[in-house]
């Protein structure tokens, strides 16, 4: 009966590091943390932007998006994909984080139901959303530069974002 838990036990394990053999060692292990830490952290600094200014996508939706893309593009160069294929998964990555833009605008644009004119259609002045959704879409696109090691992009890009946030806001008012 020994032989036989033990031969299971063997199996199980076996199984086990077959299943976590996409991170075969702590270099590929380190690479994998630093890109998806990345994503997250450089998403939640936009996020934070959009949560203090009071908008309705902030820190979390912003940190999932990134994670989100990161993770569409290291999954299949981990498989092998070659980069030349990239292109359908990263096709695939804008049109999906542009239907969660449009959900945004959508969202903030039914908010305001009293400027509707007579014909029921709302006023153009009140669609809202553009920006929280343009941020949703940038950050998607720092996730991918994350995902595919161009960490020096994503941070670019995110001080980019930023400053068009925070600095150019302020000029507007």
């Amino acid at each position: 009966m020994e032989g036989v838990w033990g031969a299971a036990w063997s199996d199980i394990y076996g199984t086990i590091r077959a299943e976590f053999a996409d991170v075969p060692n702590l270099k590929e292990f380190t690479r994998l943390l630093v890109r998806l830490t990345l994503a997250v952290v450089l998403g939640g600094l936009i996020g934070w932007e959009r949560e203090a200014a009071g908008k309705a996508a902030g820190l979390r939706t912003h940190m999932m998006v990134a994670l989100g893309s990161a993770l569409f593009v290291v999954v299949p160069l981990q498989a092998g994909v070659p980069l030349a294929d990239m292109s359908r998964v990263l096709q695939g990555l804008t049109a999906g984080i542009g239907f969660l833009g449009a959900g945004a605008i959508i969202k903030q644009a039914g908010k305001n139901k009293s400027s509707e004119r007579s014909d029921g259609e709302a006023d153009e002045s009140d669609i809202r959303g553009l920006t929280t959704a343009a941020s949703i879409w940038t950050v998607a696109a720092i996730g991918v530069s994350c995902g595919l090691g161009r960490e020096m992009t994503a941070v670019v890009a995110t001080v980019f974002s930023l400053v068009i946030l925070q600095l150019l806001y302020a000029f507007k008012k």
